[in-house]
Parts: C-alpha cells; structure tokens; sequence
C-alpha cells in the first residue's frame, strides 16, 4: 500500500470518527458574514488592521510599509497617506482615541514573532480630515511600551473608552494575556509599562477536525489577530484565524472581569487570514478584512 493511500485513509478514518459538529458553548448560529466588498488598492497586499473614522470612512494598514489607507465600507480606494519618521518593525493593528486637538488614529507597531522585542511602540497621527487622503503627515506622537514579564507577541490592540486606557491582548500565550496603558501617560510619556491586566482563558482551543482541515495552521486558529471595542464602550470584538468573538461588558465592570465570560462565537469569515477587525458605523456591525489579495470585506450584521 502506498504513502499516499495510507495518508488518504488515515485521514478518511479520523474524518470519519469526528462527530457531527455541534454549536460551541456560546457560538451563534446567526447572522453570518457577508462579502459586501474587496480592498481594491493593490498597495493593501497584507491588510493587518482596520478602523473606523469620520464620515463613513475606515482606516487601513499593512504589516510592512508606513501608510495608511482610506477605504470606504465597500473597500473602494479613498487614497493613503505616508507617515514621516515612522517605523514599521511589524504593524499589526490600529484604534482610535480622543486627544485634546480632536480624534488620533493610533497605530500599534507590536508585532514580535520572536517575543523578542524589548519595547514596542504606539504611533499617534491625527486622524486626517475627509476627503484628504494623500500626502505626508508627520506622528504627533510616539510612545514605546515595554511589557512587566517580559517580550510578547501581540496582534490585538483596542482603545477602552471606560477606563481611558489602550489594551493590548497576547498572541502566543495559552491563555492570551491582557495588557493595559492609561491613555495619558501613553500621549505623554516617552515610554510606559504596560499594566497586566488578566488571563483570558475562554478562546475554544483548536479541535482534531480543525488540523485536518489545515494541517499547517489548525493549531493556531484560537489566537487573537486584532480586537477593536465599541464606541460605546460595551462591546469587544476580537478576531483569531477561525471566529470573531464578542464580549459584553457590564455596567461598572472592567474589561479584565467580561474578559472571564464566554463570549459569543461567529465562526468565520472564511478568508486567508483574517487579522483586522472594526466595528462598522451603523450601530451593532462589524468589518472584517483580511491579509493576502484579494482581500474580501466582510460585514457582520445583528
């Protein structure tokens, strides 16, 4: 009997004993993601984080290269714009906060493959008025941030208006950690510690059936690839390479408390690489793109 044969039986047979897939503790079986669009700028060709701005439009960014993109809900390319002085060791995603001259987009420069970094860094940029998406602009600030236990990899970065503070949530940890930097120190210093926050401990880990369908990357999909929270302040979005999850924050409770509780699961979208998640301007939806080309936009709506 062949390698070949043997492989293809081997993986009929565990395909076979897997049981009938059942809904998860907490996972929604509606709404579904819908296509509503592609980035068509053909510079987005890694599309790691996305945020939403003023006037329907939404922020977008590469790992690599030092621009950021205007979009509208649909991906139509709205134009870019270059960030003079910046650095781009491994962007991976993108939040926006309210400084004292008006909104910044806040890019998070926190990517460590390696966990080898000793310090990462926040970009703030004001965010462009509408309609201008071209030229250069200079960061109004940068602050480096260094973690208490040392260097992680970190693909999830969201803005939390309840307690003014930036989060920062781990990529390869089992659990992910939760980290957290006040807002002002962050747009005052020139370099903070972040605060350790929590455990988050509630990801559905990886199943047999989820390595069989992708041999090379099944054992990854409960890691967090980028998280945004509502403008409201009540609701995280966090993506991995398998589900968005949502998590509800109750009145007077921390992010590091709703982080404990199941959330809701929404398997998919069913992209290459799903890194960049937003929640949408009309109340309730959530964007989702992803890297490589073509890179749909997918829309979740309640």
């Amino acid at each position: 009997m062949t390698t070949k044969l043997v492989s293809l039986l081997t993986l009929l047979l565990l395909t076979g004993c897997e049981p009938a897939a059942a809904p998860a503790p907490g996972e929604a079986t509606l709404p579904r993601f819908q296509v509503i669009g592609k980035l068509q700028s053909e510079k987005i060709d890694e599309a790691s984080g996305i945020q939403a701005g003023n006037g329907g439009v939404y922020f977008v960014h590469n790992d690599e290269g030092t621009r950021i993109y205007a979009v509208d809900e649909g991906g139509r390319d709205l134009g870019d714009i270059k960030i003079k002085g910046a650095s781009n060791r491994d962007w991976e995603d993108i939040t926006r906060v309210i400084g004292d001259e008006g909104p910044l987009l806040v890019i998070a420069d926190v990517g460590d493959n390696l966990q080898s970094r000793k310090k990462v860094s926040l970009y703030f940029i004001r965010e462009p008025a509408a309609g201008s998406y071209s030229g250069k602009q200079n960061p109004a600030h940068r602050v480096d941030v260094r973690y208490p236990d040392g260097p992680r990899d970190v693909e999830a970065v969201a803005y939390d208006s309840f307690n003014d503070m930036i989060l920062f949530m781990s990529k390869r940890d089992q659990p992910p950690r939760l980290y957290g930097v006040p807002l002002d120190l962050a747009l005052w210093e020139q370099e903070v510690e972040a605060i350790f926050l929590a455990e988050v401990p509630v990801f559905r880990p990886p199943t047999r059936l989820d390595i069989l369908r992708n041999p090379k990357r099944g054992m990854w999909v409960s890691q967090p690839t980028g998280m945004d929270i509502s403008a409201d302040g009540r609701t995280a979005a966090v993506i991995t390479y398998r589900s968005l999850y949502l998590f509800e924050r109750k009145s007077g409770e921390s992010w590091a408390e709703a982080f404990q509780r199941t959330p809701v699961e929404y398997p998919g979208p069913p992209g290459l690489q799903e890194e960049a998640v937003a929640f949408g301007h009309e109340p309730g939806s959530i964007i989702v793109t992803t890297e490589g080309r073509p890179a749909p936009v997918y829309k979740l709506e309640p």
